[in-house]
């Protein structure tokens, strides 16, 4: 099983950013015949989750996790199968990765607190901590650096199901934004920082070119922009990573937001939109149909204070040099980039890579598969 997952390459882990579109090109958002609503097509995707408990739902609070919830509760009541369970993590030392009064509201809300539970974490979810280790050590690197936070969640849901919001940053908000306003822009005249201090020069130079067109290329029509995010590498690595670790465990793990079914409803119904946000596109789901408090808008969690804690700081304060592609990345500068706390996000691939190479060179340890 550890042999096909999606992992991300060299370049990826160096830029810390996956950019890209799948060989096997887009996936289609519309597809023949009427579509259902979209609030049906996430219905009809949570179904299978459901019916396989216990299904467990990495809640967070925010948006996309709450969306989920509140119609896997519903679906659940409406077929008489078992309720959600709603797993949610919480965070010591870690303030902007609060979004507990949200929390507290939507279960109460959804009447899921006898079902709640809730898991408590220091430096465990460190980027090279206990958790991520264990995920590193058996699967090797994965994209997103931090998909080992789910994998506690995976763990408790042997024999079930796990429902997730991947692919509601993508698929509900896209990259787009409203144009800025004079004062932005006059703001703007100094010269932005560099986005890639870590890269050697001529490497920088193609990430930054890279990012800059892929930003350019995203479609503002809604059908347009739906078909070009499920087709990009990014989603992809997330969602076969985790369902495949998830499959590890004889877990079933559903993203609905990122479903093809839910894609084509959106796109069929209102695919001609332009630009939309994600409010829009949220209560044109809802429909109605939920209670306002589930898409109501709502400060976003940071969780970099989660995940930047003492191993990784540990780590990059030792760090010899090794573990890296020193053809993509220039020691020196990231030395410098790591000589400061916190790190900067963009290197947590890179933080990853760095343990790893270290655990390989251990005598008597098995070679890890390395980034293709």
């Amino acid at each position: 099983m550890t042999d096909l997952i999606p992992r991300p390459t060299d370049r990826d882990v160096a830029y810390g950013v996956v950019l890209g579109l799948d060989p096997v090109g887009p996936r289609p958002a519309g597809r023949s015949g009427p579509a259902p609503p979209p609030l049906v097509a996430l219905e009809r995707a949570v179904l299978p989750a459901l019916r396989r408990p216990p299904c467990l739902v990495s809640f967070s609070g925010g948006l996309d996790s709450s969306l989920v919830l509140a119609i896997a509760a519903r679906v659940a009541r409406r077929e008489g199968l078992p309720d959600p369970v709603p797993m949610t993590w919480r965070f010591t030392d870690a303030p902007r990765a609060y979004a507990t009064s949200w929390q507290a509201k939507i279960i109460a809300e959804l009447d899921l607190a006898g079902q709640w539970q809730i898991l408590q974490a220091g430096d465990d979810l460190d980027l090279v901590g206990p958790v991520a280790r264990r995920l590193l050590t058996r699967y090797g690197l994965l994209h997103p650096p931090s998909q080992h936070l789910h994998l506690p969640i995976v763990e408790l849901a042997r024999g079930g199901a796990l429902l997730t919001g991947i692919g509601g940053d993508q698929i509900l908000a896209g990259w787009r934004r409203r144009p800025a306003s004079l004062r932005d822009r006059l703001g703007r005249r100094r010269r932005p920082p560099d986005p890639f201090p870590w890269l050697r020069p001529e490497a920088a130079r193609r990430a930054h070119r890279a990012v800059r067109a892929e930003q350019r290329a995203e479609p503002h029509r809604l059908a347009r922009r739906i078909a070009w995010h499920l087709s990009r590498r990014d989603l992809t690595l997330a969602r076969l990573g985790l369902a495949a670790v998830a499959a590890d465990h004889d877990v079933l793990a559903v993203s609905p937001l990122a479903g093809d079914g839910f894609a084509a409803a959106l796109a069929a119904r209102h695919g001609r939109l332009r630009s939309p946000s994600r409010g829009e596109l949220l209560a044109v789901i809802a429909d109605a149909a939920l209670p306002p408090v589930i898409t109501a808008p709502r400060r976003a969690a940071t969780l970099d204070e989660v995940f930047l804690r003492s191993a990784t700081r540990e780590l990059v304060r030792d760090w010899d040099g090794s573990g890296v592609d020193d053809s993509l990345v220039d020691v020196r500068a990231l030395r410098r980039v790591w000589s400061t706390w916190p790190i900067g996000a963009g290197t947590a691939a890179l933080v990853q890579q760095v343990w790893l190479a270290g655990l390989s060179a251990v005598p008597g340890r098995p070679d890890l598969e390395a980034p293709r």
